[in-house]
This record gives C-alpha cells, structure tokens and sequence, in this order.
C-alpha cells in the first residue's frame, strides 16, 4: 500500500507550483499540506496505470490552487496599482487591506526552475484568470503535455492549447528573462557586491551609480513606489538620515534572484533587522529592488532578528 513518504519527494516542486499560482508562499505551504492530505485519503484510488504519482499530485495541487482562489483578486505589487510617487517624504502607510505579492525563499527548497519564479514573472501572471495561469505553469513551467493538463483540468488538449496561447500573449512584455543576470553570474555578483557595500556605508551615491536610469523602487506593505535613479536616491537618502548610518548586510537568494537582507544600526548596539531587498540586474545595473518590511516575510527566511556588534 502507498505510504505518506512516498509523497514527500515532491513536496519542494508542489510548494513552487502553488506560489506560482498563489503569489503567497504561506498560502503555497498551506495548499500543499491540503494536496498530500487528499492525496493520502484518496491513496486507494490512484491508478499508476493512468498517470504517474507526480502527475497525479499535480491534478489534486491544481484543483486545491483553483478553489482556494475562488472569488479572489490578485496580489499585487505597489508598481501595480498606479503611478509613481516623486516625493521622498510621502508618508509610509502600509495598506493592510491588500493582500500583497510575497516573496519566495530560495534557501527552503530545491526547486529546479528559477527563472519562472522571478517577481516580475509572478506579478504578471496574477493577472491572469486562474485556469489560464493553471495552464501556463503546468505546459511552459513544468512541461506537462497539452492531453496531461487536459486532465488535469477536466477539460480538452484544445481548450488547453487555446488558453496557453491567450496565456502567452499577456505576457509578451514581461521583462526578457534572458536579459536578465542569475545569482551565481560574476558580473550580477560584483554589482550585487557592490551595492551592498555602498548600502553598508549609506553612500547613496555610489547607490545610484549602480542604478540603471529607469530603475524601480517598491515597498509593499506600503503602496508607494519611486521610478528613476534620481528619486530612488532621494528616498534613501531619507531613508538614511532616518535610521541612521553603519548599516549590515547579509547576501542570499529569493526568486531565483540576488537578495540581500538589511540590518539598520541600533541605539543600544548590534544591528536589528529591517528588511528584505530582492535585486533584479541586467545589464550591468540593478533596475529593480522589490523592499519586503512585513515581519511575516522575513520570518519566512529565518533571518536572524539581530546581529550583535563586533
């Protein structure tokens, strides 16, 4: 008979596949604890005749995925929802009535897609309708056949095939994942490098000089967000004169993308956590910087809460 520990060697790809669908990594782990759950119930009926046990646990993921985004919007990004601010001194209110896009931490599985994990991918697919997103993760992600995901979703390859087109073609003028820089690149790591040692030292200066002209800011939970150089240097260097200088970092990897976790300089000594960066670079410059403040996203790294002094 099946046993629960034959599931467990999908459990890393089933958690990326439903924060693909759900831009929420607690609501990804979640789903899939509610996957395996079904799976063991439903143990005595799985077929390996008719479809492999990965196959199987995706057509229970998929529809999981499905219900639970029944009536629901999209997360979001703050670059989402409207136009960019241009005053560094806006008022930093976080919007608790959003459900915001959340960060994936790389360091908790080994997941062997990276680059359909990227933030600005993600974003893009949330406006999607849920089938057709379904659609582009099981074909273009996981390369499920158009008759496998036909099962999946209880309907026809043609009806797959049609909403992997439409699918596509939302998605057009999505970032190229190819222009893109990997973690590991040595030039992405030496700009990586760079800027954090140019945030250590709160050099907004040599911050911007790392910056691509059109690059991005964002915060959520706050809903503000800057575009340019020039205002991203202006916001940090309130940033700065707010917190206070001496900050530290730690490097690390979220999305398939670069990462850095900051620590702002504390009165009584060490360094508290304050954020989670994660980097977008191409060419050479940082053109993106997604800012997660939210204590639930950082717990979720298992960063430590403070670095001591020395």
């Amino acid at each position: 008979m099946m046993s629960a520990v034959e599931f467990e060697p999908y459990r890393g790809e089933l958690v990326a596949f439903c924060y693909r669908m759900l831009g929420s990594f607690h609501e990804a782990e979640d789903m899939v604890q509610e996957t395996l759950l079904r799976a063991w119930k439903a143990r005595d009926r799985y077929d390996p005749a008719r479809a492999s046990m990965r196959t199987w646990l995706y057509r229970i993921a998929t529809n999981v995925c499905l219900t639970a985004l029944e009536g629901r919007g999209r997360r979001p990004l703050p670059s989402g929802l409207g136009t960019p601010d241009h005053d560094p001194e806006a008022e930093l209110t976080p919007a608790t009535d959003i459900r915001w896009l959340q960060p994936f931490p790389d360091g908790r599985f080994d997941t062997e897609s990276r680059a359909d994990l990227r933030l600005a991918w993600i974003a893009a697919t949330q406006l999607l309708p849920a089938r057709q997103r379904a659609v582009l993760v099981l074909r273009d992600v996981l390369e499920f056949t158009a008759a496998e995901v036909a099962e999946q979703l209880d309907t026809t390859a043609a009806a797959v095939n049609s909403a992997l087109q439409r699918a596509r073609a939302a998605l057009r003028d999505v970032d190229d994942a190819a222009a893109v820089g990997e973690p590991a690149d040595p030039e992405v790591r030496a700009v990586v490098q760079r800027y954090m040692a140019a945030f250590e030292a709160a050099d907004v200066p040599a911050l911007v000089r790392l910056l691509a002209e059109d690059a991005v800011l964002e915060m959520p939970p706050v809903p503000l967000w800057y575009r340019g150089s020039r205002d991203y240097g202006r916001f940090m260097e309130r940033v700065f004169r707010m917190r206070g200088q001496s900050w530290a970092v730690r490097g690390l990897t979220a999305n398939g993308q670069p990462a850095l976790a900051a620590y702002a300089p504390h009165p009584g000594g060490g360094h508290l956590l304050h954020t989670l960066q994660v980097l977008t670079v191409a060419g050479g410059r940082v053109t993106h910087n997604v800012v997660f403040a939210d204590p639930g996203v950082l717990d979720t790294f298992g960063l430590p809460p403070h670095l001591p002094a020395g």
